[in-house]
This record gives structure tokens, C-alpha cells and sequence, in this order.
């Protein structure tokens, strides 16, 4: 039976990447050496890593001015070491979630945070003022906890810092209207490991701190993501899975996949009388599909999670805090595993 990978995360990725990090596991680069042993100071290595860069480069459309770095610590890492180098008195977050409610405790370490939030996740803040004052604006694109997105650039006049760990890659971004963009790659991009941060040099140096040397984005940007042995597999993995987005339309090829994927999803959520979303509908998220069952039919839902997994259906159930059902279907994720689970809603349907 196949089995559809509908994890949050560490989730799918596409079988070409995998297959290209087995081959190299088993000869890297044709040195004879596995990857997981191989020198990140070879030169086999290196070009790996510059590979990466300027494959980030070209497939985000990143402008001259920028740099793009692969960390490790995750993205939970960065929520430290942006207000680090960035915050010199305030700083606003929009609060949509569980990831961006760990990202503004770390901040208020550094200095006093605006927070913007509604009573719950289930849309995203609208109507809120910006100060000028504040050393940057934080939002969290994609929650995947909630599966609420921001679909569109926000247009601000301070620096703009995104987490994007879930939904990178997926959509055409405006890179000039970030300051900085991160975020950890297990979910389109990479298996866990490697954390991808595109920076705006000159929004560095700003702030008096004495910063430690791993928690400092200039000393990454200066040794070229080597300051340290990086997470050498990871990024490997990372660079097959650019190739393949390039070779599969790029960022605009993915947020047409990603587009008929949600909307296929969605409409038979809609359309099953077992089911309901949970999320305002201008706000819904293309990687993170979230339902519940009917107030009617709530006693079927451990039905249906065991009857979707009987099924192969892999990892659907909703996280611990919202409870449901949670379809993730990040970039990797073909049209196929989600026509399959809407087969399997509709069967169920049709027994109940």
C-alpha cells in the first residue's frame, strides 16, 4: 500500500533529493568518501555550498545587497539572535501562533515588544498600526499549527523579519521588502538540520551589544556559512531539492501546484457533510490544511483517524493543542497523495 506523507514536519521531500543523498551517502562527489565523512572544507563541499547559495539566489530572485546563510539551532535559534543583532529598544511581533509566541518570548529578553494579536489563531490581525519607532516588524507567514498564512508581502516602512519556515519556495516573494527571512528546512527544503536565513547586509552594525561570535550574522556572513563545520548533509539535501523546484517550474511552479492542491483539499472539506475548516477563509494556509468534524459527527473523529491511516494516510491528525485533523502538503507533495485522501473522505462519508 503507498503511504502519503502528510507530516508537519520533519515532512515530505521529493524522491529525486532523497535518491541524490543516498548516492552521495554512498559516494560523495566521486571521492570515494561518503558524505556523511567528507570534509566541508573540500572542494567538492564548497561547491555544494555555493551551489545552494546561488540556486537561493536565483530561484527567490534575490537582489544584489542580500545574503543567504545555512545555520544550524533551527529557526528556534533565530528567534534569539534576531533581536540579538536587530533590536536595539522595540520591536512588534504579529502573534499567529505557537511559533510566533516562542519567537516574542526570546525577544523580550532584549527590549520591549509590541504584540499584535486577536483572541485566537484562527486568522490573521488585520488593522493594526505600525509605529515608526520600532527596529523591526516580526511575522510569521505560515502557522502550521492553526493553517493560517500570509499570502501576500506586507508593505512597511521598517524592517521587515519573516519566519517562513513552512511555506518558503511556495509563493513569489517581494525579497526587497524583508530584512531578513528564515527558517528551519524540514518542511520544504531540507531534512532537519539546516536553517536557511536570507539577510540584508546593511541592516547589520546597528546596535551597541557585544555579540558572541555564533550568534552574530556578520561572522556567518564573512566566513561564507563556514565559521563552523555546517550541517553538511542537510544542506546537500537541500541544494537536490532546489534543483528540482527549478526543474518543476520554480517558485512559480510551485504556487501553481501548491494553489490546485489547497483548493482541491479545501472545496471537498467544504462540500463532505462529516466536515468543516477551521480558519477564516481569506486566511487559510496552501501547506497547512486544518478541519475538524461537524458538531454532529464529532464522535466519529478517532473513527476516521483510524480509518484514513487503514488507508495509508499518513500523519493527519490535528497537533495536541488544536486537536482535528491537519493536512500538511508542503512543496513536495503531488496532486496525487491529495486526491487520495479526498477519496478516502469521501468512503467514509458514504459508511456514516
Amino acid at each position: 500500500m503507498k503511504k502519503h506523507n502528510f507530516y508537519a514536519g520533519p515532512s515530505i521531500l521529493p524522491q529525486e533529493a532523497i535518491d541524490e543523498t543516498i548516492k552521495a551517502l554512498q559516494n560523495f562527489a566521486g571521492t570515494g568518501l561518503t558524505l556523511a565523512s567528507v570534509s566541508h572544507r573540500s572542494k567538492e563541499f564548497d561547491a555544494v555550498m555555493n551551489d545552494a547559495v546561488a540556486m537561493f539566489k536565483e530561484l527567490l530572485d534575490i537582489p544584489e545587497g542580500y545574503s543567504v546563510l545555512f545555520l544550524g539551532g533551527g529557526a528556534s535559534t533565530q528567534f534569539a539572535m534576531i533581536p540579538y543583532n536587530l533590536m536595539k529598544k522595540k520591536a512588534m511581533y504579529i502573534n499567529t501562533g505557537t511559533w510566533a509566541t516562542k519567537a516574542i518570548k526570546e525577544a523580550k529578553m532584549f527590549g520591549e515588544i509590541i504584540e499584535i494579536k486577536d483572541d485566537d489563531f484562527f486568522s490573521i490581525p488585520k488593522g493594526y498600526d505600525i509605529p515608526d519607532d520600532i527596529d523591526y516588524l516580526h511575522i510569521t507567514t505560515n502557522n502550521t499549527i492553526y493553517g493560517t498564512e500570509l499570502l501576500e508581502d506586507l508593505d512597511v516602512n521598517v524592517p521587515l523579519v519573516a519566519d517562513m519556515s513552512s511555506d518558503i519556495f511556495s509563493r513569489k516573494i517581494d525579497i526587497s521588502k524583508y530584512a531578513i527571512i528564515y527558517g528551519g528546512a524540514q518542511k520544504n527544503l531540507a531534512p532537519a538540520g539546516v536553517t536557511f536565513v536570507i539577510i540584508k547586509n546593511d541592516i547589520l552594525g546597528k546596535t551597541d551589544r557585544k555579540i558572541p561570535s555564533m550568534l552574530n550574522y556578520q561572522t556567518h556572513i564573512d566566513k561564507n556559512s563556514m565559521f563552523n563545520t555546517p550541517p553538511v548533509i542537510p544542506v546537500f539535501t537541500a541544494l537536490q531539492t532546489l534543483k528540482w523546484i527549478k526543474a518543476n517550474g520554480g517558485v512559480a511552479g510551485m504556487n501553481k501546484r501548491n494553489t490546485e492542491k489547497a483548493d482541491t483539499l479545501y472545496n471537498e472539506i467544504e462540500r463532505n457533510k462529516l466536515f468543516k475548516g477551521t480558519v477564516a477563509k481569506e486566511d487559510r494556509s496552501i501547506m497547512n490544511i486544518c478541519f475538524i468534524m461537524n458538531d454532529e459527527y464529532k464522535e466519529l473523529e478517532s473513527q476516521f483517524g483510524e480509518f484514513a491511516a487503514s488507508k495509508g494516510m499518513i500523519g493527519i491528525k490535528g497537533h495536541r493543542s488544536v486537536g482535528g485533523f491537519r493536512a500538511s502538503i508542503y512543496n513536495a507533495m503531488s496532486i496525487d497523495s491529495i486526491n487520495a485522501l479526498v477519496d478516502v473522505m469521501k468512503e467514509f462519508e458514504e459508511k456514516n
